[in-house]
């Protein structure tokens, strides 16, 4: 369920800003998207895991906090995150 280091040094090639880049917020919420896939594949087989539910909701709320942030500083970042991951058709 945790992102290996391959994955992670993926993700933050394609979403830095500048070189040196590892925690913008475009990378933070790709992360957490991950994060949230692999965990949302992983309750479709189990159901009655509600610690790992209680999770997978924190991490949808620290992604909607950090895209909502994102919005309301640079909203051509916004939508090219948006669009980059696939969320909100």
């Amino acid at each position: 369920m945790e992102l290996n280091k391959a994955e992670k040094t993926k993700i933050i090639e394609t979403f830095k800003i500048n070189e040196g880049d590892t925690g913008s917020s475009e990378i933070q919420i790709a992360i957490l998207t991950a994060r949230i896939k692999s965990l949302t594949g992983h309750m479709a087989g189990s159901r009655h895991d509600f610690i790992t539910k209680r999770g997978l909701l924190m991490l949808v709320g620290q992604r909607r906090r950090l895209l909502k942030y994102l919005a309301s500083e640079n909203v051509d970042r916004y939508h090219q995150v948006l669009s980059k991951l696939g969320l909100r058709k």
